[in-house]
């Protein structure tokens, strides 16, 4: 029997203090296989991103328990969880967050480098030149389109070959067209390196492409769906 990579039991989060407080996740449950797609949907503020963000072990839970490929990320220290993050979890943002003043190989070396790795510009320039971007790896952010730019944050959260992605809102910055070139794109590496992927997005066609949805509703998971079994109905 296959081993969840992602366990999340009865994780809970409140952010704020007081009237200002807001119960985020509500006692949540998620499990996810090692090389699925999981779409999570849901409306504004229904816990989307927070719930990536606890996965990514960038927000701490109030109780509960995650454990990634077998590690309890939980009981971790915010150093140890770091550490944890930089091998093993590639992360997507909306607003690409490359560093402007480094340039395209630069700001993929980065998170190697401080790996501790020896070959970072040598992997850097591969990632680089597998999301089709050969010619401009000496370009900063602000000279690169805004397709331009996700395919380097893209090949940065590859770089480290982690075992789990996860992409919040990929394509909500860019047209349709350019969205869709980054859908293809992710899904393809994915494919191609048998990674896990956690994909938040509003874009339904997106998280069709999914083998999985999961919608989410004001800190609940409400219901889990497995789209290729949907399409084949």
């Amino acid at each position: 029997m296959t081993k969840p990579i992602i366990e999340l039991k009865k994780a809970d989060l409140t952010l704020g203090n007081g009237a200002t407080s807001v119960h985020v996740l509500k006692n949540m449950d998620l499990s996810v296989n090692p090389g699925e797609s999981v779409g999570i949907v849901g409306p504004s503020g229904s816990g989307k991103s927070t719930l990536l963000m606890v996965l990514a072990g960038l927000e701490s839970i109030d109780s509960g328990e995650i454990t990634i490929s077998g590690n309890p990320i939980h009981h971790m220290s915010e150093d140890e969880v770091a550490h944890f993050r930089g091998r093993n979890v590639g992360i997507v943002f909306q607003s690409f967050h490359l560093i402007p003043n480094m340039t395209a190989l630069e700001n993929v070396a980065v998170p190697l480098e401080l790996a501790g790795r020896s070959d970072a510009f040598e992997v850097a320039r591969q990632e680089l030149a597998s999301v089709g971007l050969a010619e401009r790896m000496t370009h900063y952010p602000g000279e690169l389109s805004g397709g331009e730019q996700q395919r380097v944050a893209i090949a940065r959260a590859l770089a480290p070959s982690p075992a789990l992605l996860i992409a919040d809102e990929p394509t909500g910055n860019l047209d349709a067209e350019t969205g869709r070139q980054i859908a293809d794109l992710l899904f393809a590496k994915q494919a191609e390196r048998g990674t896990t992927l956690l994909l938040v997005t509003h874009d339904s066609a997106l998280a069709e492409r999914c083998s999985r949805q999961v919608r989410v509703r004001s800190g609940q998971i409400l219901s889990e769906t497995d789209t290729e079994e949907v399409a084949v109905a």
